[in-house]
């Protein structure tokens, strides 16, 4: 290296430096923002025909959150039993986390035996482990097993409540309030809605485990002693139906969120205050009829393929993979999967130093000029910049093809 550096003259070395300096000083992108506000779909929820029999019901796409139809979304209704999607997801969430585990023993404390309703008859001092109290849970609706669970996640039911109401503001809830984990008795201040159950359901089921629970007909507790059968009926009579809840009391009368899976799209039909156990069950499969008939569901991530690296200047290394963030899956109309048209924003070259999931461009979809959605580009790793001296050899380097 010293011969090398002999070999330079002041003016080449000048050179060097003064393009080194305006490398290192230079910047060429100016990160992009996508708005939160609602960006448009294929979607129309004006439908002529009523598809609910009841007081509210609403059809949603879970994985981005989209809207396919609603009637009456927003009151505040008794939901009975569904109330248990949140104790499930809950439960879920403690699980994901290691909080707790399947095979963690379970007991039950004299407030969870004492419970009505649907239940397991469990005993005072009676142990189950995680996997048979989620069995009695989502097959049979046991309302003693859900506050035993209530109890082992947090140590008391009202402690769990707590955390069921803070989850459910987390989740954007703006129309719900648990008093109970299992929706036995339901006082004026237990109430949610048909777009809140439908919030809390898509969260549930991104817990995939918990089909292995709700998709399950029939099973045995106590060594086959005790038999369990399903209240969701629809596992039987709707073809692709894979949960969730049923729920109803006198208040409420007959609520469900159903969900079901056909061909890739996944969507979730939550009825509340149905006249009778028949149209509760009818009313979700006109929901889901409807969405499977006129909807599809495209990735957008598998439209714009893979995105070639972002060039760096002033980086310790010349090039960051890029990646789109967030959810990808946009709803379209039916027969318009091959007709999504993207719009890359990027630059082609940034500037270090960069961070890991810094936004350095964005994605937009369309459908013959309509957007139906947008993500961001962003950096998958980080580029610290590069010292002066570094650069200095680096140029030094390329000047000479060393």
């Amino acid at each position: 290296m010293n011969k090398i550096i002999k070999c330079i003259n002041i003016k080449n070395l000048a050179k060097i430096l003064v393009i080194a300096l305006l490398i290192s000083t230079c910047s060429v992108v100016v990160p992009v923002s996508v708005s939160a506000e609602d960006m448009g779909t294929q979607v129309d929820t004006d439908v002529s025909t009523s598809l609910v029999s009841g007081k509210s019901g609403i059809l949603m796409e879970p994985s981005s959150g989209t809207v396919l139809y609603e009637f009456n979304p927003d009151e505040r209704l008794q939901i009975a039993s569904v109330t248990k999607t949140m104790t499930m997801l809950l439960i879920f969430d403690a699980l994901e986390s290691g909080k707790i585990s399947y095979s963690d023993m379970v007991s039950t404390s004299e407030h969870a035996a004492s419970m009505g309703g649907s239940q397991v008859f469990l005993e005072p001092g009676e142990q189950m482990s995680v996997d048979d109290m989620l069995k009695a849970i989502a097959i049979s609706s046991g309302n003693d097993a859900a506050v035993a669970m209530a109890e082992f996640v947090a140590g008391s039911e009202d402690a769990f409540v707590e955390m069921m109401n803070k989850k459910a503001a987390a989740l954007g809830c703006e129309n719900t309030h648990f008093c109970n984990c299992n929706g036995l008795d339901e006082p004026d201040d237990h109430y949610s809605s048909a777009r809140d159950v439908a919030k809390i359901s898509c969260a549930l089921i991104k817990h995939s485990d918990v089909f292995k629970y709700t998709t399950t007909w029939m099973d045995t507790l106590r060594g086959g002693s005790f038999g369990l059968s399903n209240t969701n009926k629809l596992l039987k009579s709707y073809s692709g139906a894979n949960g969730l809840k049923t729920g109803s009391t006198e208040k409420a009368k007959y609520c469900l969120s159903a969900s079901a899976e056909r061909n890739g799209l996944n969507l979730v039909a939550v009825v509340l205050g149905a006249p009778s156990t028949k149209e509760r069950f009818g009313s979700a499969a006109r929901l889901l009829d409807y969405g499977f008939a006129n909807y599809s569901v495209v990735n957008g991530e598998q439209i714009v393929g893979e995105i070639p690296n972002l060039t760096v200047q002033s980086g310790t290394q010349d090039t960051v993979p890029v990646t789109l963030m967030g959810n990808t899956n946009y709803i379209v109309k039916k027969g318009n999967e091959d007709k999504v048209e993207t719009e890359i924003n990027m630059d082609s070259i940034c500037t270090a130093p960069i961070q890991k999931d810094q936004v350095v461009g964005n994605v937009v979809f369309k459908v013959d000029g309509q957007k139906i959605g947008e993500n961001n580009i962003v950096s998958m790793t980080e580029v610290n910049k590069i010292n002066l001296w570094e650069l200095f050899f680096k140029n030094m380097k390329k000047y000479f093809s060393i």
